[in-house]
């Protein structure tokens, strides 16, 4: 299970929680414009897009969770269990695996606009990218620095809805979610007024009341409504340490921590890592479950014409400050 979300400040944002109970020993990884991506189906991508994100690579070949390009698009896949559905190959599309959208997005597209225009054609293919290796039930985040878009490949077909709060969690299907907002309708940041009746007195005995009814458990339909309401009502100041303090805790109001989500045999889902992108500048911030200092890496003080991917492992291990 998993949360994204956008902000926007003077620059723009884009990243995610990725909550699972195992990790692939993911990296930052960059790739630069003339690495060659190889798809199954596809023409090979020689020249494209350089992109930054995290991914699990294997065979030299970068499994994108979520990244940005150098134009300033980002993509993030979460979890979609059973509402995903990969179809066969149709050789009248563009068949593209799940495990290659991420790359074959970002690699030519930059911006909502011209990524619409290529999923007209895209079949998204049950290919794994091994035996060992099966396609994960994912759907997709896609924003640039105004507009956000959610892929999902369900047996109707494929779905492209507009994403005008920008945050996506998991199940169910994303109009579902944005419809259930509705229910929420009453709740904002200003204290409540007494509506409930006129013949009694009502006490407004604590600050926040106007939240009440906002759910705090840790489903992926409460997260969705929960992560909206907190990032459609923050405020920060447009400093970039200010902005990506604001981000870490509007994906924070969503963190799952060990030993509330059991998912069986004693095995429990965490967030493994958050991600924090500046769209603008390229730089890819990232915390870790044991690691609350943020990290951050710039694609841009790397050889980006290059051929070779360039990976950064992961800080895992709690960073701390000690004043005396």
């Amino acid at each position: 299970m998993c949360t994204a979300a956008t902000y926007n400040t003077k620059d723009h944002y884009f990243g995610r929680n990725l909550d699972l109970d195992y990790s692939y020993n993911q990296t930052v990884t960059i790739t630069p414009r003339n690495f060659a991506f190889k798809f199954r189906k596809a023409k090979v991508l020689e020249r494209h897009y350089a992109i930054i994100g995290m991914a699990y690579v294997v065979d030299d070949y970068p499994l994108y969770y979520d990244a940005i390009n150098e134009k300033g698009l980002g993509m993030a896949g979460l979890n979609f269990e059973g509402n995903a559905d990969y179809k066969e190959i149709d050789t009248s599309k563009d068949n593209i695996s799940p495990f290659e959208f991420i790359p074959w997005i970002l690699g030519q597209c930059s911006n909502i606009s011209e990524v619409k225009e290529l999923l007209n054609n895209i079949n998204l293919a049950n290919i794994n990218f091994s035996d060992e290796l099966p396609l994960s039930p994912l759907h997709w985040m896609i924003s640039d620095k105004e507009k956000s878009i959610v892929v999902e490949s369900v047996k109707e077909g494929l779905k492209v809805y507009d994403n005008p709060v920008g945050v996506l969690t998991n199940n169910p299907t994303f109009d579902i979610q944005l419809f259930n907002l509705n229910n929420y309708i009453a709740c904002g940041p200003k204290q409540p007024n007494n509506n409930f009746s006129k013949n009694i007195n009502l006490d407004l005995y604590s600050r926040g009341m106007g939240g009440i009814g906002i759910p705090g458990d840790l489903s992926s339909s409460s997260r969705f409504v929960k992560v909206a309401f907190t990032k459609l009502n923050s405020v920060s100041g447009d400093t970039e340490s200010e902005s990506i303090s604001q981000f870490f805790h509007i994906l924070g109001s969503v963190n799952q921590q060990k030993g509330l989500t059991n998912v069986g045999d004693d095995k429990f889902e965490y967030t493994i890592y958050s991600s924090c992108c500046n769209m603008d500048k390229g730089i890819y911030y990232y915390t870790t479950y044991e690691n609350s200092q943020i990290t951050g890496i710039c694609m841009n003080k790397e050889d980006l014409e290059a051929d070779k991917i360039v990976s950064y492992p992961l800080v895992t291990g709690q960073q701390i400050n000690f004043q005396n």
